[in-house]
């Protein structure tokens, strides 16, 4: 198989699942301005890629502004963002903050710098949404970053809380939506190779890098390898909750449950072991189905399969 033909099967994929996320969610609607953050980094790349690709064929009508935050980090490349933009075409605002300088005042030496930076980062998008009248705020995050938010969550919060797809800012103004929920880091990473996306480095400040996260997401690439569908079935179960089944008492109300006397299917079997179920087909299989669908096992729309 060549190399045209993969890539070929690769952007049918990317655009596929970026789609059906869109959809699944009601990410864009009609008339929507989506603020597009373009950091620099392969995922948010591929992002404005992708909807671009989609805003051409889709069945409603959305306008897109990329924005970047120049953060004034020592050694950042300001002219390769407005270069790549300029030639793509595209509507785009830059925004210079020196939330560098801030950074580094406030953060003893040594320490990690991510949280405050990403605090101020936050601040500055929504202010920036709001001047632009961005009805949406597109992020770049993909299906493995929302895994190991889940699984950080669970090991250093005490939460059972992931990444939505969708959801209102924290002040309340903006709804944020992350178009590459359903998308594969490796298959983003081949794309900016295919693409050959002028990428900007994120160490650029010098702050450490976040080993918590660089852990998780090293256990998931191991657990992928030697154990193929076990992180795709992880991510399906992020959207399979059964809150009976849990102990989140605001979620389920144990405490009023009472005999009924009625069989019930989705009753708990108490003292057998029940059967797993068996492995999912590969949900990103390129394998036409009996009616023409590629990737049979999810739901094919058409906002992402029109050519």
């Amino acid at each position: 198989m060549n190399t045209e033909h993969e890539n070929h099967k690769l952007e049918k994929r990317l655009c596929r699942e970026v789609g059906r996320a869109i959809v699944d969610y009601n990410m864009i609607e009609e008339g929507d301005r989506v603020m597009v953050c373009l950091s620099g980094g392969k995922d948010s790349y591929a992002m404005l890629d992708i909807l671009q690709k989609l805003q051409a064929r889709a069945p409603i009508s959305f306008e897109m502004i990329v924005v970047n935050l120049d953060q004034k980090q020592p050694g950042f490349p300001a002219d390769i963002l407005p270069a790549y933009l300029t030639e793509l075409g595209v509507k785009f605002h830059i925004e210079n903050q020196d939330t560098y300088s801030i950074v580094k005042r406030v953060i003893p030496e040594g320490k990690t710098m991510c949280s405050l930076c990403s605090r101020l980062r936050r601040g500055i998008l929504y202010r920036v949404a709001s001047e632009l009248g961005a009805t949406k705020i597109a992020l770049g995050h993909h299906r493995d970053d929302i895994l190991q938010t889940l699984l950080l969550n669970m090991f250093f919060g005490a939460k059972l809380k992931g990444m939505p797809p969708k959801l209102v800012s924290d002040d309340g103004q903006h709804v944020v939506i992350r178009p590459m929920a359903y998308v594969a880091e490796k298959d983003l990473t081949r794309w900016a190779e295919v693409r050959e996306f002028p990428i900007i480095p994120c160490t650029l400040c010098g702050s450490q890098e976040n080993l918590q996260r660089k852990q998780v997401g090293l256990m998931l690439k191991d657990w992928e390898k030697r154990f193929p569908g076990r992180v795709e079935n992880m991510f399906s179960a992020l959207q399979n909750i059964v809150p009976s089944h849990l102990m989140d008492r605001s979620l389920f109300p144990f405490e009023t449950i009472r005999a009924t006397g009625e069989a019930s299917e989705d009753g708990d079997k108490a003292f057998d072991d029940e059967p797993l179920p068996a492995p999912a087909t590969p949900l990103l299989s390129d394998e036409p189905d009996a009616v023409g669908n590629v990737g049979s096992t999810r739901t094919v729309i058409s906002i992402s399969t029109a050519h």
